[in-house]
This record gives C-alpha cells, sequence and structure tokens, in this order.
C-alpha cells in the first residue's frame, strides 16, 4: 500500500470492512482482495486483522471457522444487528466529511477572512 493510500485509509478501513460484510461473512484474505480489487491497494494482514478483532471486540462482527476445501478451516466474519447500525452511522459521517472536505479540497469552499 502506498504512503498516500494509508494515510486516507487510516479510519476508513473498519468501515470499509463493515461494508464488504453486510451482504455475507468472509474471511480475512478474501476481505482483503476484495478491498485491493475496489482500488485500495493491498492491505498488509498487520493491518487487517486488528481491525476485524477490533470490530468483534465490539460486537460489530461475530465470527465462526468453516471448514476449507484447500486447507484448514477458515476463520470467518459476519456483521451483526449492531455493526449494521453501526454501518448507518459511519455512511452518514462519510457522507457528510465525504462533501465537506470535497469541497475544501477543490477550493469550493467560501473564502471567509481570518479573525483578527
Amino acid at each position: 500500500m502506498n504512503a498516500p493510500a494509508a494515510r486516507l485509509l487510516h479510519g476508513f478501513l473498519e468501515p470499509c470492512l463493515l461494508s464488504l460484510l453486510e451482504g455475507q461473512p468472509d474471511y480475512g484474505l478474501s476481505l482483503a482482495q476484495r478491498l485491493e480489487a475496489a482500488g485500495l491497494g493491498p492491505i498488509p494482514g498487520g493491518t487487517l486483522y486488528p481491525a476485524l478483532l477490533r470490530l468483534e471486540k465490539r460486537g460489530l462482527v461475530t465470527a465462526f471457522r468453516k471448514p476449507s476445501t484447500s486447507g484448514p478451516a477458515r476463520k470467518y466474519f459476519e456483521l451483526t444487528p449492531e455493526g449494521a447500525v453501526e454501518l448507518t452511522a459511519r455512511r452518514q459521517e462519510w457522507r457528510s466529511f465525504a462533501t465537506t472536505a470535497g469541497a475544501i479540497i477543490e477550493g469550493q469552499h467560501a473564502r471567509q477572512e481570518a479573525p483578527s
């Protein structure tokens, strides 16, 4: 992951994970591949798995093991009802932040005089 992407992803990885888990349970490697395919670049395991553990500890996802045809059982993560509520809140926060930050970055904000 390049430095600019890493800076932007900080703080947004957890809602991205919640969103990916919204439709179906998934396991870590698959989630990392989906994030990379979406354009976020490679997400190191040392970043991904602690984020999943934080979500699990907060009760936003649950984990279960499922047998794999290509090796040991995989640990799958599933969105909880509390996680769905959190995802809705984080999406609202994202929309507000993206609108505001986008306007500032694009130079579309109203210029105000600095306080004296």
